[in-house]
């Protein structure tokens, strides 16, 4: 294993995506650090912590200000950053997380409307704090300065130092605001700005399409077999005919916008679904890409072959929804 990333600093541990990465390293015989700012350990919807998460040294902090955890970095040879909203009314998360199709429901009728809540029952700090240029940009942009900032404990023998974020594909519009995608790409923009002068440093973007979890997800796993079926009869159908994602990118390139929804909707038909361990599983792979060290944008297809799960092996096997 490469030395310099026996350790890594997961930000947002006890998140959905930020938990399975705790849980994948910790597997590959990764120490792990968790920071969030309640500091509690990773619980299921029903409570329940699992025996893995007695492994990760879990941590209070706030990532707006990384000063108050600037002293973990130089002894981890990573970060990973899960930090982020789809909805800007977080009420959508724990909605997923108990399986309340209702109040998931209510939550993108609200995203659309523009309708989250009384705003004056919200002080100015937690609209910011909500916001998606806060949560999936700035906290980003923060972490990721005051790391670069850092030196390593140990020696890292000429091998960057992987600052890897999680972004996204463009395969929610029109039902979740454009203002989620856009601050995801000047989230990447920004990091990629900051380590440009910086060789002992590279930064990745991890872009999944809809991530599921029949137990942990229930209601993302309808969406993902559709989704799932979907992008397997496209990849299926020979190039030279139309489909229907073609279709909408063709009216796509009529729109008075340099992006159009139809574009979001066609990569939706045409991008599979990927489960949250196999996302966890690549993001491992990239943290420990020492002899060619993986950089830059990382879409489902490369993850599957980071974990190797090739096309070719696909079509032999079905995927789990679990």
């Amino acid at each position: 294993m490469n030395p310099a990333l026996q350790k890594i600093l997961v930000i947002g541990g006890n998140g959905f995506i930020g938990s399975a990465v705790c849980k994948a390293a910790l597997a590959k015989g990764l120490q792990v650090t968790s920071i969030s700012s309640s500091g509690r350990p990773y619980q299921t919807a029903r409570g329940h912590t699992p025996a893995w998460a007695s492994k990760v040294d879990w941590q209070k902090g706030d990532a707006l200000q990384p000063e108050t955890f600037a002293h973990l970095f130089p002894e981890v040879g990573g970060v990973v950053h899960t930090l982020g909203t789809l909805i800007e009314d977080g009420k959508y998360k724990q909605a997923v997380k108990q399986g309340d199709l209702l109040g998931l429901v209510t939550s993108f009728c609200e995203s659309v409307t523009g309708d989250c809540g009384n705003p004056l029952e919200k002080t100015t700090y937690d609209l910011q704090r909500d916001s998606y240029e806060v949560l999936n940009r700035d906290t980003a942009l923060r972490v990721c300065q005051r790391f670069i900032s850092s030196s390593a404990d140990t020696d890292i023998h000429n091998i960057p130092r992987p600052f890897v974020y999680i972004s996204a594909e463009d395969v929610f519009r029109p039902i979740i605001p454009a203002r989620y995608i856009e601050t995801k790409r000047e989230a990447e923009q920004g990091i990629e700005a900051l380590i440009a002068d910086e060789p002992d440093y590279r930064g990745v973007y991890i872009r999944p399409s809809l991530v599921y979890h029949a137990h942990h997800r229930p209601l993302t796993t309808p969406a993902a077999v559709l989704l799932d079926l979907s992008a397997t009869l496209h990849s299926k159908i020979p190039p030279t005919l139309p489909t229907p994602s073609s279709m909408l990118r063709h009216l796509g390139s009529h729109s008075p916008t340099s992006t159009s929804p139809f574009d979001s909707i066609a990569n939706a038909l045409s991008i599979p679904p990927i489960h949250v361990d196999h996302v966890a599983e690549a993001i491992c792979a990239v943290l420990n890409s020492s002899t060619d060290p993986v950089r830059g944008v990382v879409g489902v297809r490369r993850m599957r072959e980071l974990i190797g799960w090739s096309e070719r092996r696909r079509g032999a096997e079905t995927p789990v929804y679990s």
